[in-house]
């Protein structure tokens, strides 16, 4: 008995020693795609912000069966996710960063952190969100903790972003079909330099690239930006490296760190400098080769194409205020066009489905209207009204749906061949179900207009043809008109004959330097 007393006692203490050497891990994050060239703001409301294990929700490879999970002792405080907007109140931003550092502050001192953002935020009052965020975080944890970012390939990564954080990494696919495993990435190197003692890189090299494309122009679908990300895992796989990434950069926001970068860690100084300037460098050469990755056009000219293609549905992208993007969403320039033009003054016209427009006033009517009745409201240009004002919808309810997380409520309501999808609050179309919940069917119709840039994967795959439009907006796609004042110059493409840039490495000082 004694003996079995013993083992038991040994085991137990073998257990308590183990659980003691796990590391312990906090999680934080807000991510945001916000655009300074739209009236638009963003609240805290925005970000839908879980809090403690509800994070965990965000992520299966933490779920509490997996591997991952008992690697470590995590500490999740904050963590928010907007749909891309305009640009962040101040009051919010101090809001969300107050609630994550008072919580960060309870379960002190951390090994890790990891620290899970987008990189485009832009806040009033501030010319580097991710960068002021991060630094007032290190103020709570220390200069020792070792820190793992996971971003979003369209994020910004200043120079402040990059010497306070320890390992980075970003999606290497857009449209972004990789953005878990880029996040399960960042938190397995943590794990990785944690448990195996080597801690921080001993080198973290960044290279500025003065490019500055649209998300549309650069999909890893087509080239050259297939080729370009696919020369990215490569340099991961050299002895002394860690990871690399590179960064398209956020197009839409007029501040001085929106361009493209590149970062590689890692222990070998000769790997990483070799690795970064090779992928600064590639970047570079491919630079006039990137164009849209469908064909565009203004909108008369993509109508035209819709009405006269035998492929159905004709998707019409509606770019200018792409909600995903960083547009208002309820721009109704677009829509006031379809209203004017003849072929779908009757109700035999050819089918159109619009996705979508805010218009609460017109919604509160709906509630209180029957199926098949018609109905009259405002809708659109509550907040960017600088392109068309607001339209006074009148037409038949065929459809009401309460209860959607972003939308609210949905009416579909009919105006000759037209169908238009009018939310209580603005909403992105993704997913088939998005529309067949409304008793639409997408792949029938003759044209799909969608306020989006490149079509998601569900959208892409049920297209018959596709063209996006260039139309107004928070998020142009003609980065001429958008009028820049204070990004860094010269840059490519708005200076097309700019001399070569140095893309030599800039070797950034480790966090507790």
């Amino acid at each position: 008995m004694k003996n079995l007393l013993g083992i038991a006692l040994i085991l137990l203490l073998i257990s308590c020693h183990q659980e003691k050497k796990l590391p312990k891990i906090a999680i934080a994050g807000l991510a945001i795609e916000s655009s300074t060239f739209s009236p638009a703001r963003s609240t805290a409301e925005s970000f839908k912000a879980r809090t403690g294990p509800a994070v965990f929700d965000y992520y299966p490879f933490l779920a509490d069966s997996s591997q991952n999970r008992a690697r470590a002792h995590w500490f999740p405080t904050l963590r928010g996710h907007a749909i891309p907007g305009g640009m962040v109140t101040r009051d919010a931003y101090d809001s969300l960063v107050k609630i994550t550092l008072e919580m960060l502050k309870e379960n002190l001192p951390y090994d890790g952190l990891f620290f899970d953002i987008h990189g485009a935020m832009s806040v009033e009052g501030l010319d580097d969100p991710e960068g002021d965020f991060i630094r007032k975080v290190r103020a709570i944890i220390g200069t020792e903790t070792l820190i793992s970012t996971s971003m979003d390939l369209h994020g910004n990564v200043s120079r402040t972003l990059a010497e306070h954080t320890d390992l980075i990494t970003c999606y290497r696919m857009a449209p972004h079909e990789d953005a878990m495993e880029s996040k399960q990435r960042a938190v397995e190197n943590l794990l990785d330099r944690l448990e195996s003692g080597k801690g921080k890189p001993a080198y973290k090299a960044w290279i500025p690239v003065p490019i500055l494309l649209p998300g549309e122009k650069t999909s890893t679908r087509i080239e050259p930006g297939k080729s370009l990300y696919a020369q990215v895992d490569p340099q991961t796989q050299k002895e002394g490296v860690i990871d690399a990434a590179i960064w398209i950069g956020y197009a839409w926001a007029d501040e001085p760190r929106n361009h493209a970068v590149v970062m590689v860690t890692g222990d070998d100084e000769n790997q990483v400098k070799e690795s970064a300037e090779y992928l600064a460098k590639s970047f570079w050469e491919v630079r006039n080769e990137f164009e849209f990755v469908a064909p565009v056009a203004y909108l008369d000219e993509s109508l035209e194409m819709a009405l006269t293609s035998d492929q159905k549905p004709f998707v019409i992208s509606d770019m200018g205020d792409n909600p995903t993007a960083g547009g208002a969403g309820d721009v109704t320039w677009t829509l006031n066009e379809l209203l004017k033009r003849p072929e779908f003054q009757s109700e035999s016209g050819p089918e159109l489905i619009y996705a979508s427009i805010p218009g609460p006033e017109l919604i509160q009517k709906a509630k209180n209207a029957p199926i098949g009745e018609e109905i009259s409201g405002k809708v659109g240009a509550m907040v960017d009204d600088r392109f068309a004002p607001p339209i006074e919808l009148k037409g038949k309810l065929l459809a009401l749906k309460e209860g959607d997380t972003d939308a609210k409520t949905e009416a579909v309501v009919q105006v000759g061949s037209l169908k238009v999808i009018v939310t209580e609050q603005r909403k992105p179309y993704h997913q088939e179900h998005d529309f067949t919940d409304l008793g639409l069917n997408p792949r029938e119709t003759d044209i799909l207009v969608v306020k989006i840039g490149y079509l998601v994967p569900e959208l892409y795959e049920l297209r018959g043809d596709w063209i996006m439009a260039l139309t107004p907006g928070g998020v142009d796609q003609d980065l001429e008109r958008l009028g820049y004042q204070r990004i860094q110059r010269p840059m490519f493409p708005l200076d097309p004959d700019m001399a070569d840039p140095d893309l030599s490495v800039r070797w950034i000082k480790a966090s507790n330097d």
